[in-house]
């Protein structure tokens, strides 16, 4: 798989995030081949802009519900009415396509497809955070992959990088699973890194 190059710094894991809490979000991630063909679009600037922070291809995902910081004890809770979700919806068949950015800082490739699917999904994952006792901000569902930040002294590389993304239309492709995500290491200036912490099948049939 192509990878981004590495920014010429070095990640800092901050040693002190205490172990008892995680940061978590529900998402759906594309396959393997879509994330293929996107990299394959952004390899110019991969090589025009090495100084931003891109994300590994691996961490691309589509955030369906941020829940933030959780005590490692509230996860289990959320595990179950998940996978009761996750078996009674259909995938979602979306796509990849244009890109743009969140002032100047952040870099993103939009999302195509089954946008109502998708927006249903997403109240309802949140649904199940809420019943489960889980406070977050319900910030308004914008689905998007997040693929670089630029440096605070370089906002010129997010816009003009986003502006060679506007053309590009990926292949459709099927979500097929729900994935519960967490992170709670590299918190500093490097990238953060994402680990399932589970992930369920869409049971419903295409």
């Amino acid at each position: 798989m192509t990878e981004p190059p590495e920014s010429g710094t070095k990640s800092h894991v901050n040693e002190h995030i205490q172990v008892s809490t995680v940061r978590v979000f529900i998402a759906l991630a594309p396959p393997d081949d879509a994330k293929e063909e996107l990299a394959r679009e952004l390899r110019p600037a991969y090589d025009a802009y090495p100084r931003m922070r891109w994300n590994r291809i691996e961490d691309w995902h589509i955030t369906l519900a941020f829940l933030g910081e959780l005590p490692v004890t509230a996860v289990p809770l959320l595990q179950p009415p998940l996978a009761d979700l996750a078996a009674t919806r259909r995938p979602l068949r979306l796509a990849l396509r244009g890109g743009g950015h969140f002032d100047e800082r952040v870099l993103w490739s939009g999302i195509d497809g089954d946008l109502e699917g998708l927006h249903l999904l997403a109240t309802e994952v949140r649904t199940v955070a809420e019943e489960c006792g889980v406070a977050f901000e319900a910030r308004p569902l914008r689905p998007h992959l997040t693929l670089a930040r630029a440096r605070r002294n370089d906002p010129s590389s997010t816009v003009e990088a986003a502006a060679a993304l506007a053309a590009f239309t990926g292949r459709p492709w099927q979500a097929e699973r729900l994935h519960l995500v967490g992170s709670n290491f590299s918190r500093g200036p490097g990238p953060i890194r994402y680990r399932d912490i589970e992930a369920w099948d869409f049971g419903g049939g295409v």
